[in-house]
């Protein structure tokens, strides 16, 4: 099976975005990634293709539980072998669902950074025949880690467990402080960086001086139809 014809029969998609094929060919051949993309933009497809094309698991750490179980759910509809620990799980869930990872072929593994933290997690990853590990939301590992999320600095142990493995940071906007973070901080290395314009021509952002807020609100509730959040 070749990239484009993965992106065929699971996404149903003819043709791949601006730089996610050049993206998948330099994780699919080993090389370190770190990926800014829009929301919207694709930035799963870069390790969810890898992920069925290699031989192995994809292991995906994110920071939010609704977050996994929706992409899980959408994996699994597609015919995608995916699983994610939620932090719902009682332990002997958890010692089963882990065991299926080591036993069961499945594809991609989601799970939360704080997952990282227990011994029982990490000595069944490091049983595991990982062929990926992607980082998604990358960004909280410099904004978040060092005081409201800190599990996110463990991230670089899936590296340690798996020194040969390529690692994809994924993230939709970072300032270059950040990006430098994520490189340091995932121990990447010589990582490809694609960066895709955030420039979304339907959105904009203004100031404006009033006296009457309810007035001007209803005004612009009335000029642009449609959904709003106030």
């Amino acid at each position: 099976m070749t990239p484009d014809s993965a992106l065929q029969q699971y996404f149903g998609f003819s043709e791949f975005r601006e730089g996610q094929r050049e993206i998948v060919d330099k994780i699919l051949a080993g090389q370190d990634g770190l990926v800014v993309m829009p929301t919207g933009g694709g930035k799963s497809l870069c390790y969810q293709i890898p992920a069925l094309l290699k031989p192995g698991i994809c292991i995906v750490v994110s920071p939010l539980l609704a977050l996994m179980e929706d992409q899980v759910e959408d994996l699994k509809s597609r015919g995608i072998r995916a699983l994610s620990l939620s932090g719902k799980l009682k332990e002997e869930d958890l010692v089963r669902l882990l065991d299926n990872t080591v036993f069961g072929k499945f594809d991609l593994l989601y799970l939360s950074p704080e997952r990282l933290q227990q011994e029982l997690v990490l000595s069944r990853l490091k049983e595991l025949p990982v062929c990926l590990i992607a980082i998604d939301e990358a960004h909280c590992i410099s904004q978040w880690g060092f005081d409201f999320r800190p599990a996110y600095l463990k991230c670089a142990v899936l590296r340690e467990l798996h020194p040969h493995t390529p690692v994809i940071a994924l993230t939709a906007t970072a300032t270059p402080q950040v990006l430098n973070d994520v490189v340091n901080l995932l121990e990447l290395n010589t990582p490809l960086i694609f960066k895709d314009s955030v420039y979304r021509p339907n959105l904009i952002y203004s100031v404006t001086a009033t006296e009457d807020k309810r007035y001007r609100l209803r005004q612009l509730l009335t000029r642009y139809p449609g959904s709003a959040i106030i």
